[in-house]
């Protein structure tokens, strides 16, 4: 029970530090419950002080015509006849006549108490001494009232319940316009840009949600006016590019410096053509405007070609890449260029890392719920964990002091995320201690 309670208020904590509406439904609580306090007690104060003051002279007056109307000496049946007309008690002692009209209850004590506590020099307002020595104290029964100040609170508590729930109602209704904005910004943060935040109100949140709609327009012309000059240079860079290589090509094969220099520029405009097609390929996926070629793939066929293509780009010797492949592999619905370039993006990836590393690259694939499992890992030194979730950001490199000859342009990591999420897929990177571990999750087939 103590751990439940604990557990509790630990939720009730939780839930007040993060939420700004239960902050100000509590803030209406209290606020309500202070200011009925307040009137309560300045009301009390108030009848107790200036109305009992301005009463007594009355209540005294009545008091005399009661204990004349009892008469002197004292008539019991006529005390009998004012407690049966009236709701008072009736006390009689004297030589001759000792009568009580009822027990005395705590409520009637509680009503004498009042007249107890009067100033000393002042007459007591329900007590009177007859002629011949009789001493006659009355009391108010309050039988009839004692519930009555129970149902007046009731009904007080109901009401300041009442108006909380419709203040914080009527808050929940101002505060919306905060929701809009923190699904717009969602949006906004995931690249949806064609739903403004709707201005519900006027106020300070609309002028928000405004200014929050003119960053997003501006964020997305920024944007679309990138994307728009990568496409131009891309495609510009194209054609030179071709006739680069081309040219380059056409030069003798001989003296052997003139072999060197001219493979190496074949190496360069190989690169330069690599990132061009990189570029271009990124965009459109990242636009969704290049449709998937979906045909039957062979998946564990294709990571073969991938490795032995890889040899070109690893002085002609096939890399050393251990293969993890589970037998009797169905033919999938892939876009079977787009799959070798994630392949080749995460083995390349995986030996650029692993050139000092004990142990080679390691490609798993398992078909398995929930779905299709592609694991490229490395056994190099791996990356701090808080470059982990930029490492498939575009243009992003954990050390940007790396040249492009060790760690690329950047664009490797998210043109695989690309293409796993055109297929439906998912793309995660973890420290496999030692090395990196990508793993590449797409939906099941039938």
């Amino acid at each position: 029970m103590a751990r439940l309670r604990r557990h509790w208020h630990h939720r009730a904590r939780h839930a007040l530090s993060h939420s700004l509406r239960l902050r100000l439904m509590a803030l209406f609580l209290v606020l309500a419950l202070a200011m009925a306090a307040t009137f309560i007690f300045g009301m009390q104060k108030a009848l107790s002080v200036g109305w009992r003051d301005a009463a007594r002279p009355l209540v005294s007056d009545y008091v005399d015509r009661l204990v004349a109307d009892i008469g002197s000496p004292p008539s019991v049946e006529r005390a009998q006849a004012l407690t049966r007309r009236l709701p008072i008690s009736v006390q009689i002692a004297g030589p001759t006549v000792n009568w009580r009209s009822g027990p005395q209850t705590e409520a009637w004590q509680h009503i004498h108490a009042y007249d107890d506590a009067q100033d000393p020099s002042q007459p007591r307002l329900l007590v009177r001494t007859t002629a011949d020595g009789h001493r006659i104290e009355l009391g108010v029964s309050v039988a009839a009232w004692e519930n009555q100040p129970r149902r007046v609170g009731w009904f007080t508590l109901a009401g300041i319940l009442a108006l909380t729930a419709l203040a914080y109602a009527h808050v929940r209704h101002l505060l919306r316009p905060l929701d809009d904005i923190r699904a717009g910004a969602q949006r906004f943060g995931r690249g949806d840009f064609a739903e403004p935040i709707p201005l519900r109100h006027r106020d300070e949140l609309g002028q928000l949600a405004s200014d929050v709609n003119a960053m997003a327009r501006s964020i997305h012309q920024m944007l679309d006016a990138k994307r728009a000059l990568l496409l131009a240079i891309s495609h510009e860079l194209r054609s030179p590019l071709t006739r680069a290589r081309l040219n380059t090509e056409l030069l003798p094969e001989t003296p052997p410096d003139v072999a060197a220099r001219r493979e190496a520029l074949l190496r360069d405009l190989g690169e330069m053509r690599d990132l061009v097609t990189d570029l271009l390929e990124s965009e459109r996926l990242d636009q969704g405007h290049a449709a998937l070629q979906l045909e039957l793939v062979d998946l564990p066929t294709l990571a073969r070609e991938v490795v032995d293509a890889l040899a070109q780009t690893h002085g002609g010797a096939a890399p050393k890449v251990v293969l993890d492949l589970e037998a009797d592999w169905p033919a999938l619905q892939l876009d079977r260029a787009r799959m070798r370039l994630l392949l080749r993006n995460l083995l390349d990836n995986a030996l650029r890392h692993s050139a000092d590393a004990a142990q080679p690259p390691l490609l798993r694939l398992r078909h398995r719920a929930p779905g299709v499992r592609i694991t490229v890992r490395d056994h190099g030194p791996g990356v701090a964990p808080s470059v982990l979730p930029h490492l498939s950001e575009p243009f992003y490199r954990p050390d940007s002091a790396r040249g492009r000859a060790e760690g690329g342009v950047g664009l490797g990591l998210h043109l695989c995320k690309l293409v796993a999420q055109a297929h439906g897929g998912s793309l995660e990177i973890a420290n496999a201690q030692p090395g990196l571990a990508v793993t590449v999750t797409l939906p099941a087939q039938p």
